[in-house]
């Protein structure tokens, strides 16, 4: 699949509203109602799951129809669809500060010292902070996916031109801002 026609998750089906067939959907766009701004929402394989129809807010989610879903029975089914636009019909961010999680997915990770650790694998959202998901290098076939957090201080240089991230281990694992000098211990330390 070429860059351009990559898939991003906009949102989930959350279950069935009414008796007409309405679903209920989450969604997973910074500007909630943007996940019905891009056309037809997709499957993972591409095709037309729902085509929103007058989406309305109800509480934290969102109730519409669509012409592809015309019963209950039929939005029930769908529960924990997730729901996809091609990443070219999303807008382009200006500032290089941000960019979207499906654009990190393959770029080679390096740390502050050089060295190859791999490449970006998935970018995972758990509650507590966005972790990435990193696939070690050819050569270190046999070590598994480790992550690290996605905090500044813990990736503080995204390049998507130069196709790379490079990350702070050490600072990402103390909670430490790698500007700021290492802190001075209080406990003596035992050689």
């Amino acid at each position: 699949m070429s860059m351009d026609s990559r898939l991003v998750c906009v949102a989930v089906i959350a279950g069935a509203h009414g008796v007409h067939g309405a679903v209920k959907v989450k969604s997973y766009t910074q500007v909630p109602e943007d996940f019905s701004a891009y056309g037809p929402l997709l499957g993972e394989d591409g095709s037309v799951i729902l085509t929103p129809k007058n989406p309305r807010p109800v509480g934290k989610d969102f109730t519409m129809r669509s012409p592809e879903i015309t019963t209950r029975e039929q939005a029930l089914e769908m529960k924990g669809t997730l729901l996809y636009v091609p990443r070219d019909v999303l807008p382009d961010t200006d500032d290089e500060d941000y960019f979207y999680y499906a654009d990190l997915v393959g770029l080679d990770v390096k740390t502050s010292d050089g060295k190859r650790a791999g490449t970006i694998k998935a970018v995972h959202e758990f509650g507590a902070g966005d972790m990435l998901e990193i696939q070690p290098p050819k050569s270190a076939e046999k070590q598994a996916s480790w992550f690290h957090p996605f905090t500044k201080a813990g990736v503080p240089k995204v390049d998507l031109k130069a196709g790379r991230v490079i990350i702070h281990i050490e600072e990402a694992v103390n909670g430490r801002d790698p500007n700021e000098s290492a802190p001075k211990s209080a406990t003596p330390t035992l050689d």
